[in-house]
């Protein structure tokens, strides 16, 4: 998205069109904050767009039906609703709150290495006063931003004009009390911390603690612990770089934080292993406390098993009861007391498992897709190919396949359940697995903390789904 360019905001959709996204368009994350009133976006451009939801509230009675403009999609969920018949339904659109660019290209003139752009990944911290703090980071640096409100400005300077410039002291026979004077509302986004020089390979993961003192990075062989505060040094808490590099077998994928334990995280591996680790019991975690790892099924073995059993993403529940992982075909849920195995595995593409060869071939099989719970741990998502998301309910155990596209909705429309068929006869309603477009893939997702509202990132198309309300 070009600074220049008319930055669409179309009830609760934000869209940049096909005829001009460019590369660096392209979204690289998705996060709500705590509350969910702020949502941010990241982009391989090494920009931010914040949106922010406007104060609407109406009773379910007088809840409208959602509105979009023209192609864009309403979601009902046919999940487990948060509220109680009788409870007050909140609404309002996701408008631009706040642009800006956090991160330029680069240059490592030691190592000849250029350093992109790309936002990473995002996250909140929670609000403490009327500003508002996130983390974001390329491959390199993380920064801690902060977003605050201005709408008044102070007039009647002493020694300025005012237009800033500076006054003849010669001039001045009287002393004025400066005041304060009503603007527009301006909102400001300023770097207050530069967290850099700490990481040799790229960055995969940034995780808030429950502290909010500390927080840490990890990328593809070190975990590192930073205090906010402390900008010139960090401390090393995983370091799993063998002596000799030809001896190395695996590498970290994704790293978070106990919800609730500061001195407990989780990261994962691309060997399909995940290690908990506890801080108390050493300085350096080289020793894992747990370790979940499913035993292989011999008779699936195959040239690809080591690729797609590679985790992409690790989430710990909100509960801090259990943890999410995503691989390449399945999503599977973890209790934290037993190893051994997941308690729960789900299906994401299986029709791919013929496909593997062609996907290795292009590059798709190396795909990172994310995953997300929603507020109430009771339901999953997860992205796919051809900007298809599914979702996983863990209680019934159903599962619904949703497609993120402005061509097969109309405005009011309710979002359809797609359906892949891979082989014999094609219903009307389903799409051959031959026919699914690997280009439109949906990587990064974001569930409302407390509400059914998600995010999905198609692209360079930012999509906001929410429960319709009857």
């Amino acid at each position: 998205m070009e600074e220049d360019i008319d930055t669409r905001k179309i009830n609760n959709s934000f869209l940049r069109d096909h005829s001009y996204a460019t590369e660096a368009d392209i979204i690289s994350t998705v996060e709500f904050n705590h509350t969910g009133e702020l949502l941010a976006t990241g982009d391989k451009g090494g920009r931010v767009v914040i949106f922010q939801r406007e104060q609407e509230v109406c009773t379910e009675e007088q809840a409208p039906a959602v509105v979009l403009g023209s192609g864009l999609q309403v979601l009902k969920f046919n999940l487990p609703s948060f509220q109680s018949k009788n409870q007050v339904h909140r609404r309002g659109e996701y408008n631009v709150y706040s642009t800006f660019q956090s991160h330029e290209p680069e240059f490592d003139y030691l190592k000849s290495l250029e350093i992109e752009e790309k936002i990473n990944k995002i996250r909140w911290l929670p609000q403490q006063n009327a500003a508002y703090f996130l983390l974001s980071t390329n491959d390199k640096t993380v920064k801690l931003w902060k977003v605050s409100e201005r709408d008044k400005r102070p007039e009647g300077y002493n020694l300025k004009d005012e237009e800033g410039r500076l006054r003849d002291p010669a001039t001045i026979t009287t002393l004025r009390v400066p005041v304060l004077r009503p603007m527009d509302l301006m909102v400001e986004a300023t770097p207050r911390r530069v967290f850099a020089n700490a990481h040799t390979y790229h960055i995969n993961s940034i995780s808030v603690n429950s502290d909010y003192e500390t927080y840490m990075s990890a990328d593809d062989l070190r975990i590192n612990l930073w205090n906010f505060e402390i900008t010139n040094q960090s401390f090393n808490i995983v370091d799993i770089k063998p002596a000799n590099m030809e001896e190395l077998t695996e590498v970290i994928t994704a790293a978070e934080f106990h919800p609730h334990h500061c001195n407990t995280f989780v990261y994962s591996s691309s060997k399909g292993t995940i290690r908990l680790c506890d801080m108390r019991a050493s300085a350096l975690c080289d020793r894992h406390t747990k370790f979940f790892e499913e035993p292989e099924d011999p008779s699936n073995r195959s040239f690809f098993s080591e690729i797609i059993s590679s985790i992409s993403d690790v989430k710990f529940s909100h509960s801090g009861r259990y943890i999410m992982t995503r691989d390449y075909l399945t999503v599977k849920v973890w209790d934290l007391n037993m190893e051994n195995r997941p308690i729960e595995t789900y299906q994401v593409h299986d029709y791919l498992r013929s496909k593997l060869c062609s996907l290795y071939e292009n590059d798709c099989i190396f795909d990172k897709f994310e995953c997300v719970w929603n507020g109430s741990d009771s339901v999953i998502m997860t992205g796919s190919y051809n900007n298809f998301f599914r979702m996983f309910d863990r209680n019934t155990k159903r599962d619904v396949t949703l497609e993120a596209s402005r061509e097969n909705s109309k405005p009011r429309a309710i979002l359809k359940p797609r359906k892949v068929c891979v082989g014999g006869k094609r219903r009307k309603d389903e799409i051959s697995v031959d026919s699914l477009d690997f280009s439109k893939k949906i990587l990064h997702t974001a569930w409302h903390p407390s509400e059914n509202i998600i995010a999905v990132a198609a692209t360079n198309n930012l999509y906001i789904f929410q429960d319709k309300v009857n």
